[in-house]
């Protein structure tokens, strides 16, 4: 049995989720503005099969597949949509499955910090592949499951506000977004976040 943990969209690639994906890629790196399809399922070794289909079947470039402990994830993207929108499909089409059977995203945790230490900045900006935070930013973390709706969160922040991704990690047994920026624009960003991860529908996911 095939558990469809993540399987999401990403119309167009902002700027800076486009930056933060490639940072991180192992594949082919993507370009602002191209659509993206993330998938992350169990058993994690069937993504090989995934990504065999997808690149046999449509025209699309791998930005990364990962098989870590228990899940694997594949990130693909392309200029055309349609091609994305086929490609997830064939995806689906395999596992007889629809997108509904996937399972819904939900925020394990979110945090606030307004008026961020500099000791505390320079302690996240050791560890992260993004921008960089300074004293006195305001600090937006965001934890989801499962793991790979952290970057649709992370691409449509990008697009309600104008804030900093300091970093994202959208695989693994949750995803971690951190987002630096003005308390009003990280305000904005979070209620965005909120409101489109309550629009993805899937499978119950109660914590």
């Amino acid at each position: 049995m095939i558990d469809l943990r993540t399987f999401i969209y990403l119309d167009s690639l902002q700027p800076i989720t486009t930056a933060m994906i490639g940072t991180g890629s192992r594949g082919f790196m993507p370009l602002e503005g191209e659509a993206c399809l993330i998938v992350e399922v169990a058993p994690g070794i069937s993504i090989n099969i995934v990504t065999d289909i997808v690149l046999k079947q449509t025209d699309v470039v791998p930005g990364a597949q990962i098989v870590e402990r228990a899940y694997g994830s594949l990130e693909i993207h392309s200029s055309d949509q349609g091609m994305i929108q086929a490609a997830g499909q064939s995806i689906l089409d395999y596992y007889g499955m629809t997108i509904e059977d996937r399972l819904a995203p939900r925020i394990v945790s979110e945090q606030i910090i307004t008026g961020l230490e500099n000791y505390q900045s320079m302690l996240i900006d050791r560890d992260r592949y993004g921008n960089m935070l300074t004293a006195n930013d305001t600090l937006y973390c965001l934890e989801t499951h499962p793991a790979g709706y952290v970057a649709f969160a992370c691409n449509e922040a990008e697009k309600a506000a104008n804030i900093n991704v300091v970093d994202m990690r959208f695989f693994g047994a949750f995803g971690r977004l951190w987002l630096g920026g003005n308390e009003e624009d990280i305000k904005q960003a979070s209620a965005h976040i909120n409101s489109v991860i309550a629009s993805v529908k899937g499978r119950s996911n109660e914590g």
